[in-house]
């Protein structure tokens, strides 16, 4: 577990003096960070109250793409083990974890937060880290993805952080019209958001304990209904909204699209993680920047999103 972080400057204050570190010291991050400023963005107006940004940005082919099979992971070394770090690459301890810069950003400020050890990326038993370092990083929201859900190193425990005000969903959810209350009791709320595109649930507390137990049902839950061997399929967004945490998270039942398969013009490679399902859809390849339409992120996010008779049965766990 994680402590309060008890030196002279607090881990927010640390984690800025990192990043401005390695954007001067660390040429890959340096030219990397100056290269977002080109990266090519536009906006699709999917449904009143809802937008999808789509990103052009080749530096994150090699996540996007990621061959995540046992057989490519044996044969590979860890890069978020410390000994394989870059010897340029510097870090922020805190508890059994280490803040890093990421080197491939998505966001202007973009980190990666491995564990110590190698071990499996599990969420189970570790949403309480997450809480943790979210409230001790005010100006981020924390993302996990599923080791069959976007973690280009599922053999590796990490979150990543990227800074507040990037994602649409952080903006859209205060007033969708599809939030729906499934949860009021004291300490805790939990709303699901519906007509999405991506099923959304939100549980809000500034419980700790109460908001692990909520989720844990969850989770237990959705691993019954999807029988998985690693753990339920899910992606999650937390952050610390001054006095209460908000956990977003999103079941899901595909890795990756039909499309991220398909041989010539039919290929998309899109393979939808926490980014995407906060609002940014993250493409390296240029001709899949100008072929996402409204149609066809519509068909994709149906494709890797929890299916209706299964929601259904999730939102039921609120009424008990």
């Amino acid at each position: 577990m994680i402590n309060q972080i008890t030196e002279n400057k607090t881990l927010q204050e640390k984690v800025n003096d990192l990043i401005d570190d390695q954007l001067v010291n660390w040429p890959l991050a340096r030219d990397n960070y100056a290269g977002l400023k080109e990266v090519k963005t536009r906006t699709l107006h999917m449904r009143p109250s809802t937008e999808m940004r789509v990103q052009f940005n080749p530096g994150r082919i090699r996540s996007s793409a990621a061959k995540v099979d046992p057989k490519s992971i044996k044969e590979r070394k860890c890069f978020l083990c410390s000994g394989n770090l870059p010897a340029e690459q510097k870090g922020v301890d805190v508890g059994d974890y280490k803040v890093l810069v990421n080197p491939y950003p998505i966001f202007s400020r973009h980190l990666t937060i491995p564990h110590r050890e190698h071990i499996d990326q599990r969420i189970e038993g570790r949403l309480g880290d997450m809480l943790i370092i979210a409230r001790e990083l005010p100006d981020f929201v924390l993302f996990y993805n599923g080791p069959r859900c976007g973690a280009s190193a599922p053999d590796h425990l990490h979150f990543q952080a990227g800074n507040k005000g990037f994602l649409p969903i952080e903006e859209e959810y205060r007033l969708h019209p599809g939030k729906s209350l499934l949860l009021d009791r004291k300490d805790i709320k939990v709303h699901s958001v519906e007509n999405y595109f991506r099923k959304t649930l939100v549980i809000e507390s500034n419980n700790e304990k109460l908001l692990e137990n909520w989720f844990l049902r969850v989770f237990r839950f959705l691993g019954k209904l999807q029988k998985y061997e690693q753990e339920p399929m899910l992606n999650i967004l937390c952050s610390w909204e001054h006095d209460f945490w908000r956990v977003i998270v999103f079941p899901r039942r595909e890795h990756r699209p039909r499309q991220f398969y398909a041989k010539g013009a039919e290929q998309v490679l899109l393979s939808p993680a926490s980014v995407d399902f906060g609002g940014v859809l993250i493409t390296p390849r240029e001709e899949d920047f100008e072929k996402l339409n409204n149609d066809l992120v519509a068909d994709i996010f149906h494709q890797v999103t929890l299916d209706e008779e299964s929601w259904h049965l999730v939102k039921l766990i609120f009424n008990t």
